[in-house]
């Protein structure tokens, strides 16, 4: 039987629906949310605009602050639901390091309709023309991670009642 974990990221390429799932599954549990896109320095956040990959150079201070916020978190006694793409293992790997535990759940869908919900998307900074880099970056969860993969095809609420079934 699995343990509630400390720290429930929800990740996965743009448009897979990380911010939808969060803010339901804050809404059923009351944990404290944060989205990861919050922790950008202004100088990436202005790369994606201007539709520039990051480098892993730039990730890296992200996601320091995001893994120190969730240790943080930790000692105060809070449970948290972060939103973050966090695509490849090593960056999983940092938030790995915050205290307490940390359970992934990979919001994975097809290209066609990922690619779909971006185009639909007003007000938010990150252009579908990085949909491929970012598809090419992903490293799916491995088996020694802690974490679930679940398609996107299915409905919020489906997906909600998936991760607190487990």
């Amino acid at each position: 039987m699995l343990t509630t974990p400390d720290h429930l990221v929800l990740m996965g390429v743009a448009g897979s629906g990380k911010t939808t799932v969060a803010r339901l599954v804050v809404e059923r549990t009351g944990r404290t949310y944060a989205e990861a896109d919050d922790f950008h320095p202004a100088a990436n956040v202005a790369a994606m605009r201007a539709g520039v990959a990051l480098t892993d150079a730039d990730r890296a201070p992200w996601l320091a602050a995001l893994r120190d916020w969730m240790s943080a978190q930790h000692a105060a006694g809070v449970r948290t639901v972060v939103t973050c793409s966090a695509l490849r293992r090593a960056y999983r790997d940092v938030l790995r390091e915050a205290a307490g535990t940390v359970r992934f759940v990979h919001l994975d869908g097809t290209r066609e309709l990922l690619a779909a919900r971006i185009g639909a998307r007003t007000d938010h900074f990150m252009p579908a023309s990085l949909l491929d880099s970012q598809l090419a970056t992903l490293d799916p969860l491995e088996a020694d991670e802690d974490g679930v993969r679940l398609d996107v095809a299915a409905t919020p609420p489906q997906i909600v009642a998936a991760i607190l079934g487990r």
